[in-house]
């Protein structure tokens, strides 16, 4: 920091998946900012061996893991440390509950990071968010939550931090649109003949981020977007209709603001997540990064083209989600996951993933989302619906 510019107060963290991409991140920025934060806590899935390095580095007070037996694993080789090391959606709860932290960094993948984060939100705790599926499962409520609570809850997403930054100092009201960029994932310019014989290796190879395997099948199936879509009418309270999608392959424009005299300003940068994971840590701050510059002359061309919906249907069931409203984005989001996991297991084709989305979303009876529990029992049955739809496709 360069002389006589105030340093920011030490803030405490917790971090919800923190083996993940997004958690690993963050642990590098608390690593290059020790003086700035401190860890509190620490959950994962699975993962004991990661989680003990992260705990031997960072200290915190309480641990969680989804996995009871990968927390007794995990118990053992931490003996004599520091540390209390939970269990279960309970544990997740504690730890993000965690009396002394300020900041909770919300990076569980999937709608598992629904219970946790809310937890967070109801015990008062700012918000960095960086999984979509809570506020696609139930956004009015993490929204009425987080007001009844005093909590901002920041975008950490490369595409939501890109607009909340574009918005930053504007008036709501003068809002045109927002329009949401996307890489196009893997397997943008594959015809929709060739999109059928896909294998998991190919549609996990991004051309420009560096992801977990679920986050990057969704990139390759624009779901992404779909999800992204959702998660933005509910973090800017702004109406589906002025939220769109740009399909820009270089992802050097992370999203842009179109205001109603047309200007419009937009956020760019090199594809990196600690950019916008170090803003909602720091906000209204900024890191100093030792990252590369942006070299706009290097680049020299950014495209843009409109996203393909025959080729790639998924984003269209985001927007259809939203019209429908309720339980229906709940629904989409655990299907997803569901069809996902099963094209990553080879138990399904890539074109399938949408066809079991889709016929879940058909069969499924729509109610508002008024509790955590009625956001909870969309997502059982939609898993049940599309686990069965999986083995009716099963080859």
């Amino acid at each position: 920091m360069s002389h006589g510019v105030k340093k920011p107060p030490m803030k405490t963290i917790v971090i919800l998946g923190s083996t993940g991409s997004i958690g690993t991140n963050t642990l590098d920025l608390v690593d290059r900012f020790p003086e700035e934060f401190r860890v509190a806590g620490l959950t994962a899935g699975s993962n004991d061996e990661k989680l003990e390095g992260q705990i031997r580095r960072f200290k915190p007070r309480l641990v969680a893991l989804s996995d009871a037996s990968a927390a007794a694993r995990l118990r053992q080789r931490c003996e004599g440390l520091p540390v209390e090391i939970l269990a279960g959606q309970e544990g997740l709860i504690q730890v993000a509950s965690a009396p002394e932290a300020e900041l909770v960094i919300s990076a569980i993948v999937g709608g598992a990071g629904l219970v946790p984060t809310l937890a967070a939100i109801r015990s008062g705790k700012q918000i960095a968010l960086a999984n979509k599926e809570p506020m696609v499962m139930a956004g009015k409520l993490m929204q009425d939550e987080a007001r009844r609570h005093g909590v901002r809850i920041f975008p950490v997403d490369s595409e939501h931090s890109a607009i909340f930054q574009s918005l930053e100092g504007h008036r709501k009201e003068d809002v045109r649109r927002l329009i949401l960029t996307a890489s196009g994932g893997a397997l943008w310019t594959l015809s929709r003949e060739e999109l059928q014989d896909v294998t998991p290796e190919r549609a996990l190879q991004h051309p420009n981020w560096k992801m977990g395997a679920k986050i990057t099948i969704d990139s390759a199936t624009l779901m992404n977007k779909g999800l992204e879509v959702v998660e933005a009418r509910w973090l800017f309270d702004i109406p589906e209709s002025q939220i769109e999608v740009m399909i820009h392959r270089e992802s050097i424009i992370h999203s842009l603001v179109e205001y109603q005299d047309r200007s419009m300003i937009a956020q760019l940068g090199l594809p990196d997540m600690r950019t916008p994971i170090s803003y909602a840590m720091r906000y209204p701050g900024r890191m100093p990064l030792d990252l590369p510059s942006l070299d706009l002359t290097e680049i020299a061309k950014l495209t843009f083209c409109k996203p393909d919906h025959d080729r790639f249907p998924c984003l269209g069931l985001g927007y259809e989600s939203l019209r429908v409203g309720g339980t229906m984005p709940a629904t989409m989001n655990a299907a997803n996951e569901i069809a996902v996991e099963a094209f990553l297991n080879g138990g399904i084709r890539f074109t399938d993933i949408v066809e079991i989305i889709r016929s879940t979303m058909d069969v499924h009876t729509t109610k508002d989302v008024e509790t955590l529990e009625d956001a909870l029992e969309a997502d059982r049955w939609a898993r049940e619906k599309a686990e069965s739809l999986v083995v009716a496709l099963a080859r």
